[in-house]
């Protein structure tokens, strides 16, 4: 399902060169797939959960299930459509409507766990879908993406951060509507048509000096 060795590679690099911490990005990982699996395969209330393996790749799927009594929600006839967990329209009642697939009620519970708890998370592990395995590694490789790209940023913006009220060099990339685009190596800058000289002329691929304002 996944390229391990591709993977574990990518994390390596991302923890040891841009500072993201593996555990950070295989969390991120499990929280992109339970939403992918729901998307796919949940249903109205479903809280879906995933542990992700990144040494063997397995990926276990999880239902999770609040335990809840009469003091926590609303019973709804038989007639009435199933719904999302909602709070009570219309009335102070603080109780929320009840689904059997977000909710266990508490003697429920306690058949599974004997010291079970209200608001306590009851677990049960769901089938994983045969298919599932293309979407997972496509997942996979968008979080991982995601990250890079949050990190590329995050590092621009340190970088260029510390040069505010200093003159920096680059060159026009484009002009747009009077505003031009400044390729500054890792980022591009702008520089707002108001705040040129009114005699200056530029164009593509000229160097250019300006003060980093911001």
């Amino acid at each position: 399902m996944f390229d391990l060795k591709v993977i574990n590679s990518v994390l390596s690099e991302l923890e040891e060169v841009r500072g993201i911490p593996r555990a950070s990005i295989v969390e991120a990982i499990e929280a992109a797939l339970a939403t992918a699996y729901k998307k796919e395969y949940g249903k109205k209330g479903q809280i879906i959960r995933t542990t992700f393996d990144i040494s063997s790749g397995e990926t276990n799927f999880y239902q999770v299930k609040i335990v809840v009594d009469e003091s926590r929600v609303i019973f709804e006839d038989e007639e009435t459509p199933e719904s999302e967990v909602e709070i009570a329209v219309g009335t102070e009642d603080a109780r929320v409507i009840y689904n059997p697939e977000h909710h266990i009620l508490l003697e429920d519970a306690r058949k599974i766990k004997k010291d079970a708890q209200l608001d306590e998370e009851i677990i049960f592990p769901i089938e994983s879908k045969g298919e599932y395995g293309r979407i997972a590694a496509q997942t996979a490789k968008q979080v991982i993406m995601q990250k890079i790209r949050e990190a590329e940023k995050t590092s621009v913006v340190s970088e260029f951060g510390k040069r505010e009220g200093e003159i920096v060099n680059g060159t026009v990339q484009r002009i747009e509507r009077g505003n031009i685009f400044v390729d500054m190596g890792r980022a591009t800058g702008l520089l707002p048509y108001e705040e040129q000289i009114p005699s200056e002329r530029f164009s593509q691929g000229e160097r250019v000096r300006a003060y980093l304002y911001r």
